[in-house]
């Protein structure tokens, strides 16, 4: 059973790193994210949101729901292990 589990984990792996064959190289000044969204959010967060941090401007605004389900996940898994690792009195 354990074997299987490691060849399943292999494979799974295998096929999300070819999966990232396709991502454009880190920092590439050409890629989609930094020709179309960057520019964007630079100069038009301030005037949109009226917030003058544009990381806050961005993550509050621009990403709010995105920024709160992540949160709602992360305090869901934390829960899962807490139920999971707790000991329970005989």
């Amino acid at each position: 059973m354990k074997a299987l589990a490691f060849v399943a984990t292999l494979v799974i792996g295998a096929i999300l790193l070819y999966g990232t064959m396709d991502f454009p190289a880190f920092g590439d000044p050409q890629s989609p994210a930094s020709t179309h969204l960057s520019s964007y959010y630079i100069e038009q967060a301030i005037d949109e949101t009226h917030v003058p941090n544009l990381v806050t401007a961005i993550l509050g605004d621009y990403r709010g729901y995105d920024t709160m389900f992540e949160t709602v996940v992360i305090y869901c898994a934390g829960l899962a292990v807490v139920c999971v690792l707790r000991r329970s009195k005989p």
